[in-house]
């Protein structure tokens, strides 16, 4: 089997192509070789490696940012796997893109599931929304993986920056009224090859899935996990999200219900605490105790 990966150089990307690489050739692309925003560039890799699945690690991730930036954020969440869409199935190749949370406004009192109706609050995940209805709209083989609250020992994310704030400042501030489940760019990763395992190159069970971890908690939940894992002692604060404003409004409820990944599959991913403490291992932070 030959893959076409974009993103090596991303969070969920990096894993991605140590987890895929014993299932076939893993062709791995960065923004260099491989620019989402070039729609001719597209084309032109895709055909000339024509491969057998394409996975879509790639995005314009900068949220905030992407306030300003919307036709940019359009282009490669929105526009670009449409293009790959289209390539997928002139090919007859399989598609597996990665979508977020952020294409709901968190307004369910309970967690969402595939079947709920988006409503973006933001341009990030009015971008992404576009991305998955570009997708369905080419008509090719696909799987499209809704994740959340995504980190990793890599790159840029709430734990790493968690703990490096933590190391510079007296006291941290913390929002405390937005739920979710930290998932960890390994577990997406691993369960995305444990998806192909189970298909078997076949084409059964294609679609939109929750690919998210276990259980709930808030960003200050989540930080003084991290702090207590690491040992650090630095006050920290709970604070509404009004209280620390950004230019793109985030959703209060995050949490995704991966049920219907496990009837599919027999597949589930771990609570986060425990996710969270196969990365920790790997940042050798040896501190056990965490908070009730």
């Amino acid at each position: 089997m030959k893959i076409l990966l974009t993103g090596r150089n991303g969070q969920v990307g990096w894993e991605l192509e140590r987890a895929l690489a014993p299932l076939g050739e893993v062709i791995a692309t960065d923004r260099g070789t491989l620019d989402l925003a070039e729609p001719d560039m597209i084309r032109r890799v895709v055909r000339q490696a024509k491969p057998d699945v394409i996975v879509n690690a790639a995005a314009y991730t900068a949220v905030d940012k992407a306030e300003a930036e919307p036709e940019l954020a359009m282009r490669i969440n929105g526009l670009a796997p449409g293009v790959l869409a289209e390539e997928a199935k002139r090919l007859g190749a399989l598609l597996v893109h990665y979508s977020t949370d952020y294409i709901f406004d968190g307004e369910k009192t309970t967690p969402y599931v595939e079947e709920d109706e988006p409503n973006p609050i933001n341009v990030y995940g009015q971008s992404k929304l576009a991305g998955e209805r570009a997708i369905a709209a080419a008509g090719c083989r696909h799987f499209v993986f809704r994740t959340s609250w995504v980190y990793g020992a890599r790159g840029k994310n709430f734990l790493l920056t968690i703990l490096r704030a933590a190391r510079e400042r007296p006291e941290l501030r913390v929002v405390d009224d937005q739920r979710g489940a930290p998932t960890s760019c390994r577990a997406v990763a691993d369960a995305t090859v444990k998806v192909f395992q189970r298909i078997g190159g076949g084409t059964n069970g294609e679609g939109i899935y929750n690919v998210s971890d276990a259980g709930e908690t808030s960003w200050y939940g989540f930080a003084l996990a991290i702090l207590a894992r690491a040992g650090l002692t630095t006050p920290v604060v709970p604070i509404k999200s009004e209280d620390y404003p950004t230019p793109a409004r985030r959703p209060r409820n995050s949490l995704l219900d991966s049920g219907k990944l496990r009837a599919a599959f027999s597949l589930s991913l771990p609570d986060w605490k425990t996710d969270f403490d196969v990365i920790a291992e790997d940042l050798g932070l040896p501190v056990r105790t965490r908070p009730l």
